[in-house]
């Protein structure tokens, strides 16, 4: 399980970057990843809800017009 927290904040003058407040506890094992934030806007609006994850994906159909299921596996004709 991921336990992700996401703070803001500004380095110093020499760089030094302080980190309070954190949902963890002292000893506990984390992983720190730095962004820098951009202060341009995106030119498309990121969809943050994944409500179309395959846009823009390759779809191929190996036999578009054939049946799923065989006829001869068709519990209903027997």
């Amino acid at each position: 399980m991921i336990n992700a927290h996401k703070l803001e904040t500004v380095l110093s003058e020499n760089g030094t970057l302080i980190l309070q407040g954190l949902p963890f506890q002292a000893g506990e094992s984390v992983e720190v990843i730095i962004l820098g934030k951009s202060s341009q806007i995106p030119s498309k609006p990121v969809l943050e809800d994944n409500s179309c994850p395959l846009k823009g994906s390759i779809i191929f159909y190996d036999e578009p017009f054939e049946p799923a299921v065989l006829l001869e596996d068709w519990e209903v004709l027997k």
